[in-house]
Order: structure tokens, then sequence, then C-alpha cells
């Protein structure tokens, strides 16, 4: 929130001692982005309410008090009622007197001027009856050809302002959880169910937070884990600031260390599953900012089964404008995206000082712009810069074909520019294959224009590949400008008239030299205690 922001220009001794008794002092510096300087939050100074944790969890597990089925949302409506009784201050909660650390609760509605806080130590667990979530349509917690959403979220904000979710402490999902009610009770977990859309049908999970509409918004230093579908989808917001979270599915709770998991235990090979891997927990996106504008994303760790970060615009919604992301960590995942929904527009987007390591993940990717006919449009403006990245199959992926729908929504990806970039490489796959795949169909040319100023891959030279649904070793619609440093990329650029694959180099610029990668990559486990690697 903007009223926890401060410059520190502007910092008196007395603001400087409140913060000490407030906020541990932190060492990341401030951001700057295109609305202002952006600092590190601060906790509320005022707290309406403080809630004692009533559970104990055991192994980062609450299954066996609510395995009867009766309890499943016990604190809900204290936490809830502290939420509606609030103005202006926090609703926080505590371990117990005899260390209890669990809170199990349904859907809960943020209102404006409120956050909630969940204290070191302590996870607010998420229900696991789909009757908790289930919209009227009966659907929550199955698999079936209907397109209608029929689940609520965990938490959910509609136009509100001034509010947030900070904390050293939990948000779980509890996605591989067995199912408690519905066709699938005792029979599959949210992730099991969630498996079943690679038979074709769709998923009824509900989604961990999702805010639609507002402004002034602040997320701090929780941990978001084992959502049963996206983590954390902000909607039609001005004014957010991510800064020091943490997004992890799946945890140790649902698997073994290093992933693991025994022969015959996974989704793909037994229902219900008693293990899961990142590949295996489908759509588990981590954060998804949709038509918003004024967004920060800062000093976070992220580890997924899908997009670790999904920028959208689609609709009729405003757009997506002015988003930062800067001194980041992705692991597992699908990578730092924008799309597949661009219909609205997207523009002015900064990555800056991001670390990938993919893992050697077979579903891995690095850098990815995506959308197609059905969703597509302009795509404008789009920086990355200082990129370390390692074990990533497909280490850069822009493709205005994502799927074979068709439509006259056209993908028109222009001025993106990736610089100071630099793959280490996999002993697995090498460097993998690259894809720049501009619209082309009949009559209508959208190639992609894009500018690469320092780029270098160790090892072996990656390949081409045409994407998602041409993976046969070409480019497509692509205008490369290159330093006539850059060599090295410029090399291996598949420059074709047939194929509209051209490149301009640019004299003049500062000899390419390797981003320094060497302290750049951080195991997760060093900052996450449960992350199994």
């Amino acid at each position: 929130m903007r009223r926890f922001l401060i410059l520190t220009q502007l910092m008196t001794p007395v603001t400087i001692a409140l913060i000490l008794a407030v906020s541990p002092v932190r060492a990341e510096p401030a951001v700057t982005t295109p609305w202002g300087v952006v600092n590190e939050p601060l906790y509320p100074s005022h707290i309406c309410a403080t809630l004692a944790a009533a559970l104990h969890s055991v192994k980062g597990s609450i299954d066996t008090y609510d395995a009867d089925g009766v309890h499943t949302e016990p604190d809900k409506e204290r936490i809830q009622s502290a939420i509606n009784t609030c103005s202006n201050g926090a609703v926080k909660l505590i371990l117990g007197v005899n260390n209890e650390d669990g809170f199990l609760t349904g859907p809960l509605i943020l209102k404006s001027g409120v956050t909630l806080w969940i204290d070191r130590g302590v996870t607010l667990f998420a229900s696991r009856d789909p009757r908790d979530y289930d919209t009227g349509a009966g659907d929550c917690g199955t698999a079936n050809r209907s397109l209608k959403k029929s689940c609520r979220s965990l938490i959910e904000g509609q136009n509100i302002s001034q509010s947030g979710l900070v904390g050293d402490g939990k948000i779980d999902g509890r996605g591989g959880s067995l199912l408690l009610s519905g066709p699938n009770k005792g029979l599959r977990s949210w992730w099991d169910v969630a498996w079943q859309s690679k038979q074709g049908l769709m998923q009824h999970n509900f989604r961990l937070v999702q805010i639609d509409g507002g402004d002034d918004l602040t997320f701090y230093r929780l941990t978001f884990e084992n959502s049963p579908n996206f983590h954390i989808v902000p909607n039609g917001i001005t004014g957010l600031t991510v800064w020091g979270i943490k997004i992890l599915s799946p945890s140790l709770s649902y698997t073994q260390p290093g992933y693991a998991c025994p022969d015959k235990t996974t989704p793909d090979r037994l229902t219900p599953a008693t293990c899961f891997t990142p590949d295996t927990v489908k759509n588990t996106d981590g954060f998804d900012p949709g038509n918003s504008k004024d967004v920060l994303l800062a000093y976070s760790y992220l580890s997924t089964g899908d997009d670790n970060v999904a920028i959208k615009s689609g609709g009729k919604g405003g757009g997506s404008h002015h988003q930062v992301y800067a001194h980041n960590w992705f692991y597992y995942g699908h990578g730092m995206s924008v799309g597949s929904e661009t219909d609205s527009g997207i523009d002015d987007i900064s990555v800056t000082d991001l670390t990938l390591d993919g893992m050697d993940s077979s579903n891995g990717n690095g850098l990815r712009i995506k959308s197609d006919a059905s969703r597509g449009g302009r795509v404008r403006q789009i920086i990355y810069d200082g990129i370390c990245m390692k074990n990533e199959i497909r280490p850069i992926v822009i493709d205005t074909h994502y799927s074979d729908n068709g439509g006259l929504l056209f993908p028109d990806f222009q001025n993106i520019v990736i610089r100071n970039f630099h793959a280490l490489g996999s002993v697995k796959v090498g460097n993998g294959t690259l894809t720049f795949r501009g619209f082309r169909s009949g009559a209508i040319s959208l190639p992609i224009t894009i500018d690469m100023d320092k780029v270098t891959f160790d090892g072996t030279p990656p390949n081409f590949s045409t994407g998602h649904r041409k993976p046969d070793g070409r480019a497509e619609a692509v205008h490369f400008q290159i330093g006539s440093a850059d060599m090295q990329f410029a090399k291996i650029i598949p420059v074709s008239p047939v194929d509209d694959v051209t490149v301009n180099l640019v004299e003049g610029r500062a000899p390419a030299s390797s981003r320094d990668c060497t302290h750049a990559f951080l195991p997760l486990k060093s900052v996450l205690s449960d992350s199994p690697f």
C-alpha cells in the first residue's frame, strides 16, 4: 500500500524508530518504477484484532483434523467477523498459547482498509470440502465439459482499496489432500481433478487469491503454497506492490525431497496420487495480473507447475501497463510469461535482474510471450534486462501461434528488447531450443520486432523451433536487431526471406560481455524450509 511505502530521503529519526518497532530491518534496496520509487513495505501499525490459532499441524498438514468431514472451516466465522469489523488496520493471526499453528477456513472476503496479517509460524489452511467453495452449480471439485466457473476463491476481494496480505506465515491450498464431499470424495485430490484436464475435461478447482478491481494493494513476505489452481490473480488493479513473497507447489507435504516420487505414485500413474511433482500439478500459475497497471513484483521466489508469472489482458479490460518485475528468482515453471490473453493490449513491461533455474523440467520455459488469433492483440515495449538462466529446455519462446484457434484477434508483438542475457545451459539439454514465430495467415503478416543486445549462450548454441504447434526447427516472421558485437547469437539465426526472418546489425554498441551469474542462483530451500529442493 502506498501508505506503507516511504522514500528513504524523507525518513526522520522518529520514523526510523517506528519502523524498527513494527518491521524487521531488511537489506533490499528500493525499486524505481515509472510511477515512482517504491520502498519495502511496512507492517500495519494499527491492529484491529489478534486471533490465536487453535489447531496443531503435523508435518505441515492438518488432514487428520478434518478427516471426518465435519469441521471443514472452523475458523472462517471468526476471521471474517474480525475483517468485517476492522477499520483501517490489520487482523493478525498468531500462534496459540500452546504453539498451535493452524487456522482452517473456507472462502474469506477482504474489504477496503483491512490487511490480513499471518504471523511467522502460522499457516492459514484451506478447506478441502468442495461444498465450501461451490457457487451453486454443484461442479466444484469435479472435472466435466462445463465452462462455467463453479468455485469461489479462498481469499476474494472486489473493488477494494488500501488492503493487503502480509506476514511471515503461509496460506496453504492443500491441493494434494483428498476431497471431503461430492463424487470425488475420498477418491481424488484437487490436483487429481486438475489432471483430468489431460483427458479434455474442464477442472473445477478454486484459486488461492483473486482480487477483482481495486487500488493501492500490498502483498508482503507471505508464502503461498499448494494451490489447487492459480495462486494469485489480481485483475483490474491500479497500484499493487508484491514484495518478498514465496510461491511453491507442491511443497514437501505432498512429495519427496528432490521430487523423487516413487514409481506409480503420481497422477499419471495412480488415482488418487500419493506423490506430486511440479509437472503433475496442472494450472498452478504463480502470479497472474490481468488488465492491471502500476504493478511491482520484487525480491520474490516462485516455483510452480505452470507459468511462474503470466501477464494477461483479456476481454474488455483496460489492458496491462506499467509493470515492473525486479530482483526475482524462478525455479520450476513455465516461465516469465506475457499472455496468452493479450487482446486488450500489453505494454511497458520491465523485467530486470531475473534469475531462472528451470531444474531441467521437460515443461520448463524461460522468457515467454504467447498468444493466438482467438485472443491476440498489441504487445509493445517488453524489456528484459539482466537475466541469468540455466537448466531451461526452452530459454526464449515468443510465439503468436500458441494454439490453432482461429479468429480475428491477431497477435502483434513489437519493440521487444532482451539485453544482458546469459544462459549457462544444462548438462541434460544443453541450451535447448528458441522460438521466434510472428503472425502470418494468408495476406496478414505481423512480424515480431526484437532487439537482442549482449546475449550469451554458454556451450553448444541453442536450436530454433517454430514453437508450440510446429517444432520444425525454423523461425518465422521475425525481424532481429542485433549489435555487431553480438555475433555469437547473430550467427545462429536462420535468416530466410521466404520465412520473413531478417537481421539488422547495429554498429557502435559496446562490446558484448557475459552477464556475471556467478552468485545469481540460490536454492529455494535456503529461503523456504519446506521446499523439496
